[in-house]
This record gives structure tokens, sequence and C-alpha cells, in this order.
């Protein structure tokens, strides 16, 4: 059986980049969203010294989107690192073995939460978001304000089948053949 987990650790590569692919989304909308914030306060607040500088009418609407987009990624980043919000005041009291099931359990129901938000999140954003438009941007559909949901829900999919998998692989690899 242990060989069986060395040859499917060769994916950990894959998951390693979708961690590095959704940080670096993360970063750069976090980055457009100080730096599209800052110039609506700059046009607010120094219009009557700088005429020219002025608070653009769509800047409200992008950075609620950028915000939307880091929330739902940064919460599916959170189940790779493990530092999602969980109870472990029991844990202490419980056996190895009720704490490895019931941390199976919990991945399975949010892995399911992870398929409602990529299945139900996906046909919000192609009817609903496809039929709108930003008020301020009548351009740009409404499926960008949608799209974080369905994204974070494949994301966190990922990340909960290589949770699952450690799990799974922790009942038969032991802790000093894993190194």
């Amino acid at each position: 059986m242990p060989k069986f987990f060395a040859t499917v650790d060769k994916i950990k590569k894959a998951y390693d980049w979708t961690d590095r692919i959704v940080l670096l989304v993360c970063k750069i909308l976090l980055i457009a969203d100080i730096s599209i914030t800052s110039y609506a306060v700059a046009g607010r607040m120094l219009n009557q010294y700088f005429p020219f500088l002025k608070d653009p009418a769509w800047s409200e609407e992008v950075v609620l989107t950028c915000m939307s987009y880091m929330a739902v990624l940064s919460a599916a980043l959170a189940i790779r690192k493990g530092s999602h919000i969980r109870m472990t005041a029991f844990d202490k009291y419980l056996p190895k073995l009720a704490i490895k099931i019931l941390d199976i359990l919990s991945d399975i129901a949010v892995l399911s939460l992870g398929l409602i938000m990529a299945h139900v999140g996906w046909r919000y954003a192609t009817t609903l978001g496809g039929r709108g438009f930003y008020v301020s941007m009548p351009w740009l559909s409404r499926f960008w304000m949608y799209f974080p949901v369905p994204l974070a829900g494949v994301a966190m999919i990922i990340f909960e089948l290589e949770s699952i998998y450690n799990h799974i692989k922790s009942f038969y690899v032991k802790e000093e053949e894993k190194a």
C-alpha cells in the first residue's frame, strides 16, 4: 500500500501549483483593491486642490468585486493550510482514530459545500449574472460579480480532495515513513 501512496504523491506538485496560482490571484486582487481605493479616496479628498484627480464612478463596484474574490479564494487557501476555523477543544480527550475519522467527515462536508458552490454558483453566474451589468460600467457583465463563488468552489474541491487523501494516507503510512 505505501507504494500506491508514493505513486499518488507525485500529484502533490499539481496541488502546490494550484495553491500558488490562487495565492497569486489573491495578491494581485489585494494590490488592485488597495490601489483603486487609494485613488478613489484621494479623488474625493483632493479634488478641490487637484481638479484633474477625480473619484471614478466604477471604483466602488470594482473594489467590492475584488473583495468578494479575495474572501472566497482565501477561504479555499485556508483549507489547504488547515488554518480554517475548526473546533479542536475535545481533541485531547478523543482517541486518535476518532479524530482522524471526524476530520475525514468534516472534509467530506466541506467538499460537499465546494461541489454545491461550484454547481449553483456557476448557474447563478451564467444566468443571473449574464443578464445584468454593473451600474457604473454598463459594458461589463455581472457574471464577474458572481464568478468568485464557482471559482472558489473548484478550489475548495481540489484542496479538500488533497486533504481527504492525506487523512486516508495517515491510516496506512506512519509518520516516520512519510519523510
